[in-house]
């Protein structure tokens, strides 16, 4: 995965932390758990607050 399958990444979130809010993340930790997802192999210099803004609103749609 990379940091624009921000689908992929939402889904693997939300088996990862079933029970957490992804409205009450902050995009420290939200940066910090995509890294440790297994089969994300990114850049880490590459993720902006937009991209983890668009991940968290994936994250929110999951849940939905």
């Amino acid at each position: 995965m990379k940091w624009t399958d921000v689908y992929d990444i939402a889904i693997e979130l939300t088996e990862k932390f079933p029970d957490l809010n992804p409205v009450a993340v902050n995009f420290v930790d939200l940066r910090a758990w995509v890294l440790e997802l297994d089969g994300f192999d990114d850049d880490p210099e590459r993720c902006g607050e937009k991209i983890l803004e668009a991940i968290q609103a994936a994250w929110i749609e999951e849940l939905e």
